[in-house]
């Protein structure tokens, strides 16, 4: 600048005369001339391109927005007071979510002019006059908003506060900006000036009542502070309610407990400013802007009151169904915004952004969460726990330290029980049981907590992956001798051996131990995955779970819940393919909109010749096995009725699973273990968890006999072939050496199922899976007549028990009672032989125990635990049976002892 400026005085310097002067003048002044042009040209284009990227980017950031439609619009803006409704399987209301907010709607009639012209002259002063977007407005917050210069306004008018409010989030982004600016626009175009106003006064939140509620819109304000309506509210009143909006949890002179703030004076304050605006815009007098400035509010707020309960019949089926719908909100929202939900999860701050904005649209919204309940079998299912849930077992009383206050209470805990029913075609839960007493526990034990599924896991995590491998057939032979791997060392039930040699299908029935630890480690040796098969059923164990032996007697490290195990079992009954469980069938908003319907997912987990042949060999638990007490306990038929119990160590878990075409159902009973007790079941739990199932199945039977479809036949597919073998040795009938003789082996023959497999042929050894030498001698000498220990129990633990009692107490396959089953061939294509592996075919020196309990124990190093740490509180929610408010805690329960890898 200073050599331009000095070369324009030499210049002038330079000038000879006056003609010479006005040259250079005239052309110094087209120079200036032209770079103003230039400079203007230059400028206009530059605005011209940053309006065009302006453009360009609100179109950018509106582009996937759904335009919606005046009836949607319309729906969303007068859906104010509500919230989201729950409904059963056949339409019929569960119940509405409870409101965040209280409140009713009116129409603008039914409000004082006064209050209509408050906020006008204090939101939005050209409100009748703009198209529902002041531009200035904009470009002035936004210059503020970038340069974090001028007072931060918002720019929003009346029209787009009430689309933030009613059509959006309440995110603060560009592009939630864009939308609402587009949107505003759109309901000002479609919507009468006095519509938007009256969505607008009723949606809009102020503050608290004096019951500490949280309020929303002008009715509800004028009741809760001043107990009148809004039509009759004097200039003084409306005023103070139309200065609320700005900051409600500032201005209202209520706390969270009805009571009057000790310092409400910045709400009167607000009160005032509000009547200067009324004034400027010349709305009211002078003489009237004075008598309400004076105006005593004081005396005119409402003294504090209670809030009136409200209980909720279905505790643990509102709490499930609303967890589910906001996870699904929570899914929506997500994937709206570009995200993935996988990667929203591991970020707990983010996840906690979209869980609030989820719940608080649950709570706001009249969304319609259709489930898949069955409220004749949920009822049904419930009042039979509550009838027999005396029977579980001890409810203990105890002294413990309450984890908010510190301070020592006395608590009970009675035994628990979390049940599920499946549909096995589709996956949709027809019903289940939470718990015993939502009162005072609300953790669903169906959905939530997370269990040693003890044997149950028998048939999924070994017995179906063997015979799919063509590795055993039903009745192969499976050693249950004194065992050791690199120091674990299985034992049965009561920590005995069977010492002998036993079928597959007897070990299944009967719930051995030992012999599925050897077949668990021989289809391992095989090369055989058992991870490919649980996944695709639903359920993901670890790497390190899978190399411990003990997983296939249900040493997990934090277990399964009940739905997990029913629906991965229910995937036997559906022919090998597994259908993902679900609750909610679909969720509609406001509009009447599906936002979302679930889509069924299947996978093929078995083939169907491995299925019907797991079906088959699990029909003897409920015949002859651990669970045949079922057989006259049900008051249906049981012919083609198949199942699994299951125990974790010490009768911390007792499980039974079974199914028939139609259905299957779960039941778990166990301790939730609080405040860090260590209670047990009684080592009966296994009768009475069956007899817990029976009452169940029986009240479904009789509500819905054709959901069980307990009459269809599992039928025998192709590729199923039926072998005759030795009874004593699964194998083919032949000849074996013993002692220099050739002697025929084929007095006691049965049948072996098996796909792609075949059984072997007769052999001295080598028969038997897990069988060592010692054995087969064992096995032989009794089998040609020599007295031996082959076939006596052993009892390795101390215990004063028989080994008869003990097969009694955990589900011997030996009971009496009336059976209603039959297992001959006519009675179903689902039969067993009724073959059991006897101790001595020749003599009787031997002797049996035919009990079995699933505690899988072993002595050895390693350990692992099943735990049900998963809780949920929720508030003014009751029991199915019973009244009142509570907070469920977290439960967390040990399970069977994992033991060490081989």
């Amino acid at each position: 600048m200073k050599n331009l400026w000095n070369s324009i005085v030499q210049s002038f310097k330079s000038i000879k005369s006056w003609s010479d002067f006005a040259t250079r003048a005239n052309l110094t002044i087209e120079v200036i001339r032209r770079i103003i042009l230039y400079s203007l040209a230059g400028i206009l284009i530059l605005m011209g391109l940053g309006f065009g990227l302006g453009v360009g980017y609100v179109s950018a950031l509106t582009s996937q927005v759904q335009v919606p439609t005046k009836h949607e619009m319309q729906s969303q803006l007068q859906d104010v007071n509500n919230s989201a409704t729950l409904y059963f399987a056949n339409g019929e209301k569960v119940e509405d979510l409870q409101k965040d907010l209280t409140g009713k709607s009116i129409d603008l009639s039914e409000m004082s002019p006064y209050l209509k012209e408050a906020i006008v002259s204090t939101e939005d002063s050209d409100f009748y006059h703009h198209n529902g977007v002041v531009p200035k407005s904009i470009v002035r917050a936004i210059i503020s908003d970038i340069t974090g210069i001028g007072a931060q306004t918002g720019g929003s008018t009346l029209t787009q506060q009430t689309v933030k409010m009613q059509l959006l989030s309440s995110e603060t982004t560009w592009k939630r900006k864009a939308v609402e600016i587009f949107l505003a626009m759109r309901v000002d175009k479609y919507f009468t000036k006095d519509e938007i106003l009256e969505d607008y006064l009723n949606a809009a939140t102020f503050g608290r009542n004096n019951k500490g509620q949280n309020i929303q819109g002008v009715q509800a304000a004028a009741q809760g502070l001043f107990g009148k309506s809004a039509k009759n509210l004097n200039l003084a009143e409306s005023a103070f309610i139309a200065g609320l909006p700005q900051s409600p949890s500032i201005y209202t002179p209520y706390d969270t407990k009805g009571k009057l703030k000790d310092d409400y004076s910045l709400g009167l304050k607000r009160k005032n400013i509000v009547l200067y605006r009324m004034y400027r815009d010349d709305k009211i007098s002078q003489n009237q802007y004075n008598e309400a400035q004076k105006f005593d509010l004081k005396g005119d707020f409402q003294k504090p009151a209670k809030v009136s309960s409200k209980t909720i019949k279905y505790g643990y089926l509102y709490n499930t169904l609303t967890e589910q719908a906001r996870t699904i909100l929570i899914k929506r929202l997500v994937k709206n915004d570009g995200l993935q939900y996988s990667t929203v999860k591991r970020d707990k701050g983010l996840y906690t952004k979209y869980y609030t904005q989820a719940d608080t649209e649950l709570h706001s919204k009249k969304y319609k969460i259709h489930s898949t309940i069955n409220k004749d079998l949920y009822v049904a299912m419930n009042q039979q726990t509550q009838q027999y849930k005396a029977n579980f077992g001890t409810t203990h009383t105890d002294n413990a330290k309450d984890p908010n206050t510190g301070k020592s209470i006395k608590v009970s805990e009675p035994v628990q029980n979390g049940s599920v029913l499946l549909d096995n075609k589709t996956g949709q839960v027809l019903s289940f049981v939470g718990g015993v007493n939502f009162k005072k526990s609300q953790l669903n034990h169906a959905f939530d907590t997370k269990r040693s599924p003890g044997s149950s896991i028998k048939p999924l995590i070994t017995y179906g992956p063997a015979v799919e491998n063509g590795l055993i057939g039903s009745q192969s032979m499976l050693a249950d001798f004194k065992t050791k791997y690199k120091g674990y060392s299985p034992t049965d039930y009561g920590e005995t051996i069977q010492n002998k040699f036993l079928s597959a299908r007897e070990a299944l029935e009967e719930s051995y131990n030992i012999p599925a630890v050897n077949l668990y480690d021989y289809i391992r040796n095989k090369g055989v995955s058992s991870k490919s098969y649980m996944s695709k059923m639903g359920i993901d164990l670890t790497n390190h779970e899978y190399s411990q032996l003990g997983v296939t007697l249900g040493g997990l490290d934090k277990g399964v819940t009940v739905l997990q195990q029913a629906s991965a079992f229910s995937t036997f009954a559906n022919k090998g393919v597994h259908v993902d469980p679900y609750v909610v069938k679909d969720v509609t908003e406001p509009s009447g909109k599906t936002i979302y319907k679930h889509k069924g997912s299947k996978k093929r987990v078995f083939t169907k010749q491995t299925s019907y042949i797991i079906k088959n060999m699990l029909h003897g638990v409920v015949t002859k096995g651990t669970a045949s007490a079922l057989s006259y306990e049900s008051n249906f038929s049981t012919k083609n009725l198949f199942g699994k119990t299951g125990t974790s160590n010490d009768y911390r878990d007792n499980w039974f699973i079974g199914s028939t075409d139609g259905i299957t159902l779960a039941s778990w009973i166990g301790y939730d273990n609080f405040y860090g007790n260590n209670y047990n079941l009684a080592s009966n739990s296994t009768d009475i968890n069956q007899e817990q199932w029976a009452n169940m199945a029986n009240a479904i039977y009789k509500e819905k006999p054709g959901v069980m479809n307990v009459h269809k036949k599992f039928t025998k597919p192709e590729g199923v072939v039926s072998y005759k073998v030795d009874k004593e040795t699964g194998t083919l009938p032949g000849t074996v050496e013993y002692n220099g003789m050739t002697a025929k082996v084929n007095q006691h023959m049965t049948t072996s199922l098996y796909y792609k497999g075949k059984p072997s042929e007769m052999s001295h050894s080598d028969f038997a899976i897990g069988g060592k030498s010692k054995n087969y001698k064992l096995f032989w000498d009794n089998y040609f007549g020599k007295s031996n220990n082959y076939g006596v129990v052993k009892q390795v633990g101390e215990t004063s028990k028989s080994s008869d009692e003990l097969a009694s107490e955990n589900g011997s396959g030996r009971t009496s009672g009336f059976s209603n089953s039959s297992s001959n061939n006519d009675s179903s294509d689902v039969t067993t032989n009724n073959s059991t592996s006897t101790g001595n075919s020749r003599t009787t020196n031997s002797t049996t125990s035919n009990g079995t309990s699933e505690t899988g124990t072993g002595s050895g190093s390693g350990a692992g635990s099943g735990t049900g740490n998963s809780g949920g509180t929720t508030s003014n929610v009751t029991d199915e049976a019973s009244t009142g408010t509570s907070t469920g805690n977290a439960g967390a329960g040990t399970g069977i002892v994992d033991p060490s890898a081989e």
